[in-house]
C-alpha cells in the first residue's frame, strides 16, 4: 500500500503519541477517542510496511524505522502546515480578539503572534489579558473570539495545547525559602496555581504567609525580584534574576498544567479560525519559534501590583 496516501491526521496523531508517550494523552488532546488513536497507527504500520513501535513496550517506543518516519512526518507536517498558511493568508482580513493571561501573553504568545503578523498581515488582532476564569466568561459570550487559558476545576470543552510545568522561584542571590514562615507572592484566590502551592506546602508541613498578591505576573516578578517572596510560576517565565527552587530545598514538587484553547460559540470568522489553528499549531513547540528581537526588553516589572502582607497562614478555598 503506498504510503503517499498517508492522511496527514494520521501523521499529527504519530507525532503527538511520541511525544507524549500516550495514546491516551494524544486522544486527549486531539479530542478524538483512544481506539481511533490506536486504528491511526495501525493504519500508518500499514501504508508504510514498516513496525513502527517496539511490541515488548508497555509505553510507545519507536523502533528504529519508526525513527525514520517520526522524522520526515515532521517535515512532511511542517511543509503542509506552512503550505496551508501561505495559500491562505494571502486575502484573509479581519479583526480577531484574542484574550489570555498576561504571563502566557509576555512569554508564549509573542514569538507565534509574530510569525502570525507575517503570514496575514492583513488581520488585526486584539490582545486582551485577564485571568483564566473571567476570559472563560467573556469567550461563552462570544466577547472575546479565541481565549488561551490554564484549565481550571470546573472548566469544561477546549483544546489542550500546551503543557506548562509549575515552579517554586526566588531572587538569585537570595534565601526567602527558608524564611519561616515561607512569605508567598501569588495570584488572587481561585488560581490553580495559588492553589498547588498551598497545597504543596501544606502536605510538606511548611508554614506560610501571603506578601503579595496579583493578578499580574509583574507584581509576582516585583515580589521576587525585591527578596520579598517565593512565588510559583510556569517554567517559561523563568527569567534572568529569578532561579528555580529544588526538591532538594525542602519545597514539594509541583504539577503540570494544562493549557486550554477555546473559541467563541456560533459561526467564525476565517480570521478568527486563522488565529484559532495557528495558536493548536505552534503552542507545543514555542521553543522551537525565532523570538522577534525587542529593543530595551527587561524583566517585567508592576510594583503597582503588589499589595500588603495578610494575615499568616490564612488560607482562602477557591470560588469556584
Amino acid at each position: 500500500m503506498s504510503f503517499y496516501s498517508v492522511d496527514m491526521r494520521v501523521l499529527r496523531s504519530f507525532i503527538s503519541v511520541v511525544e507524549t508517550g500516550s495514546v491516551t494523552e494524544t486522544a486527549r488532546r486531539l479530542g478524538r477517542t483512544q481506539p481511533a488513536i490506536t486504528l491511526q497507527m495501525k493504519r500508518l504500520e500499514e501504508l508504510t510496511g514498516r513496525v513502527l513501535f517496539k511490541p515488548e513496550s508497555r509505553r510507545p517506543v519507536l523502533t528504529s524505522e519508526g525513527e525514520i518516519v517520526l522524522s520526515y512526518s515532521r517535515a512532511i507536517l511542517k511543509m503542509h502546515d506552512e503550505l496551508q498558511a501561505r495559500l491562505s493568508s494571502a486575502d484573509l482580513e479581519g479583526h480577531v480578539v484574542l484574550g489570555t493571561p498576561d504571563l502566557y501573553a509576555a512569554y508564549l504568545l509573542p514569538s507565534i503572534l509574530a510569525l502570525f503578523r507575517q503570514a496575514y498581515p492583513r488581520i488585526q488582532v486584539e490582545l486582551r489579558c485577564s485571568l483564566s476564569t473571567p476570559l472563560l466568561g467573556l469567550v461563552q459570550r462570544g466577547q472575546v473570539d479565541i481565549a488561551l487559558v490554564t484549565r481550571m476545576p470546573g472548566f469544561s470543552g477546549g483544546e489542550v495545547v500546551r503543557q506548562e510545568q509549575l515552579i517554586w522561584v526566588e531572587a538569585e542571590g537570595q534565601d526567602v525559602h527558608l524564611e519561616e514562615p515561607v512569605p508567598l507572592a501569588l495570584l488572587p484566590p481561585g488560581n490553580i496555581y495559588r492553589d498547588y502551592a498551598i497545597e504543596g506546602l501544606e502536605r510538606a508541613g511548611r508554614r506560610w504567609r501571603i506578601a503579595c498578591v496579583s493578578e499580574s505576573i509583574g507584581g509576582l516578578q516585583a515580589a521576587v525580584f525585591a527578596g520579598m517572596a517565593v512565588s510559583v510560576v510556569c517554567k517559561s517565565a523563568l527569567v534572568h534574576g529569578m532561579r528555580q527552587i529544588g526538591i532538594h530545598e525542602y519545597f514539594p514538587p509541583l504539577p503540570k498544567v494544562d493549557l486550554l484553547l477555546y473559541r467563541a460559540s456560533g459561526p467564525a470568522t476565517s480570521a478568527a479560525m486563522a488565529l484559532h489553528d495557528y495558536l493548536a499549531r505552534f503552542l507545543g513547540s514555542v521553543e522551537e519559534l525565532p523570538m522577534p528581537p525587542i529593543r530595551g526588553a527587561v524583566p517585567v516589572l508592576d510594583l503597582a501590583s503588589s499589595t500588603l502582607p495578610s494575615s499568616p497562614g490564612r488560607r482562602v478555598r477557591p470560588a469556584a
